[in-house]
């Protein structure tokens, strides 16, 4: 029983409605999962999910860049809810695990026999000092808003040269290639209309890319565009007016500040799972870098605590990158696994961390990096080397993979 303001008990509200399967998030897990478990038969499946507008975020990069209109990368949600699934307009603030609820903004309690977790990231601008005042205006734009997307576009076709900066921030984000790509793309930009630009990217993390696999060719790029690294610099504070962006520098023992001027700054936000995950200690892993994350197990994909709770996705503590390509391997693993502790069988299906990252280098070029838990290369197709840039690969990124989101994922059928 809860205690008020006052000291006095309170009575939760009372479960409203109750489901056999409740799946909370309606984005790119939620719906692909809800798919699958329809197309095997089950029944009694409910998704919560406030956004009337589903959104295939990989193109963003696109639009930052100015190939494709941020408009065709947002579809209605309610056609792409599987037909036989109850969608749950509202908003969740709470995850009761040992009385197997869910509560809403509005107060809604609803229940659920088994929970699948995929509620994806929270994007957390105000961890930026600054950061929220200006984004849009004095040059400071981001690809991970469908909003200010074509901003960075704007900001890209009208500078006139100078220092543009383009940054990663510290911790898990969702498509960690996702800060380069936009780099790449403007530096091909500028230099195809022979502006004069220092480009720099100023990253948290101690290499260009997890996967060593994967760095040299990313820094043959890099040094092609002539753009300067700054390792282990994570972002603090933006002033805008003054267009002056601050790190703290990582490996300096005494986090010493930089503070560095620019003419386009693109900052990629500090994200971490929605505070009802982190803030619950029944759920939330508490070391290591998934830390906040909610805890599960990382082939299984199944909580060690609450057998009836999966999860899926970027809000997870799985230690892989956080892209749509790691959740087309995990969906059919959990959906799986679930329906073998619904009858009571062994958990078999593993997940193995694949995830897979399209790396623009430029208008017409693509990294395509595939690799496991273990950082070793997974190739969907052994005998072509997608760690060279290829054109075939950007077709596969602007054409190939929105259509098999859209018409096959989506359904459920890849």
């Amino acid at each position: 029983m809860a205690t008020s303001t006052l000291g006095q008990p309170t009575v939760a509200p009372q479960i409203s409605t109750k489901y056999p399967i409740l799946i909370l998030g309606g984005g790119t897990a939620g719906i692909t999962v809800a798919a699958r478990l329809r197309n095997a038969g089950q029944t009694g499946i409910a998704i919560i999910e406030p956004s009337e507008t589903h959104y295939y975020q990989p193109l963003w990069t696109l639009v930052g860049g100015g190939v494709v209109p941020a408009s065709i990368t947002a579809r209605p949600e309610k056609d792409y809810i599987p037909r036989g699934v109850s969608w749950i307009k509202g908003l969740a603030t709470a995850i009761e695990p040992r009385e197997n609820a869910i509560v809403l903004a509005d107060g809604r309690r609803i229940g659920y026999d088994y929970l699948i977790v995929a509620c994806g990231l929270q994007l957390d601008w105000d961890k930026i000092e600054g950061l929220p005042q200006t984004l849009g205006e004095n040059g400071v734009s981001s690809n991970y808003a469908y909003d200010l997307a074509p901003k960075t576009w704007e900001y890209i076709r009208s500078f006139k040269g100078g220092r543009a900066i383009f940054t990663y921030p510290l911790g898990p984000i969702k498509c960690a290639g996702a800060p380069q790509k936009i780099m790449y793309l403007a530096a091909d930009y500028f230099r195809r209309h022979n502006i004069k630009a220092e480009v720099i990217y100023a990253t948290a993390t101690p290499a260009i890319f997890s996967v060593k696999h994967y760095q040299e060719p990313l820094m043959k790029v890099v040094r092609r565009y002539g753009i300067t690294t700054l390792f282990q610099h994570n972002l603090v504070a933006v002033d805008g007016p003054n267009k002056q962006a601050t790190f703290e520098v990582l490996n300096d023992p005494e986090k010493k500040r930089v503070t560095l001027s620019f003419d386009f700054l693109h900052v990629t936000p500090p994200q971490s799972a929605p505070n009802f995950i982190k803030n619950n200690p029944l759920l939330a892993e508490t070391e290591g870098t998934t830390k906040g994350y909610l805890r599960v197990n990382k082939h299984t994909l199944q909580s060690p605590d609450f057998p009836n709770i999966f999860a899926i996705g970027d809000a997870s503590s799985t230690p892989n990158s956080k892209t749509g390509a790691a959740i087309r391997k995990q969906a059919p693993v959990l959906v799986e696994n679930l329906l073998a502790q619904m009858s009571g069988k062994p958990l078999t299906a593993q997940y193995n961390g694949y995830a897979s990252c399209p790396l623009v280098t430029g208008y017409g070029k693509l990294i395509l990096a595939e690799f496991d838990y273990d950082g070793n290369p997974t190739p969907s197709i052994p005998f072509i080397d997608t760690s060279r840039e290829r054109w075939s690969m950007y077709m596969l990124k602007r054409w190939g993979l929105p259509w098999m989101y859209w018409n096959l994922m989506l359904r459920g059928k890849a």
